[in-house]
């Protein structure tokens, strides 16, 4: 159990940083980018859709070469997303990085659990999921609280570049702490 809590706390940067900006980033589109709510959700669906594409290729290729390597790529790809976005000045970018958004999250959506399944015994995966899920829901139930405070009080973008520090600091100790666990 003690490689699950590692790898989770490791991610724990990644999903607060995902509750702080998916709170907001809808109204971020709107207000600072000027889109429409239909391409709001066009937006989404385009990195939805991206992600559901991907995630079968990715889930081979963890399968391939590893888990950690995937891992590390998502939390550089997903740190991207969030140093685009404030920096961006047209909508019409917001497609492009939603579209990295989406790949990065089926990468970690794929590898993270099964490298957890990978480091958990057969009878104690559930346990294991468990754990990671409560990172994953923690990092959900405080994101959004800092998100709306430091979007109100600083500006998104502002918020935007605190979550692409975040992400950085996640990859930093996930690129040490992963070589260690496995």
């Amino acid at each position: 159990m003690k490689k699950t809590i590692i790898l989770s706390l490791t991610l724990l940067p990644m999903m607060i940083s995902s509750g702080m900006v998916y709170s907001v980033l809808p109204i971020y589109i709107v207000e600072e980018l000027k889109a429409t709510k239909t391409e709001v959700g066009s937006i989404f669906t385009l990195g939805a859709f991206s992600g559901m594409v991907t995630a079968y290729i990715f889930g081979k290729i963890a399968d391939r070469i590893g888990r950690k390597p995937l891992i590390l790529a998502a939390q550089i790809g997903f740190s991207m997303v969030m140093l685009f976005y404030s920096l961006i000045s047209q909508k019409m970018f917001a497609y492009f990085i939603q579209i990295l958004e989406g790949m990065s999250w089926a990468m970690l959506g794929v590898t993270a659990p099964a490298m957890i399944a990978d480091l958990s015994k057969k009878h104690k995966r559930g346990e294991a999921m468990g754990i990671y899920s409560t990172s994953w829901n923690f990092g959900w139930v405080v994101g959004p609280f800092f998100g709306g405070i430091l979007s109100e009080s600083f500006g998104f973008r502002f918020m935007l570049k605190v979550s692409f520090v975040m992400l950085i600091i996640g990859f930093t100790a996930s690129y040490f702490v992963l070589k260690r666990i496995e």
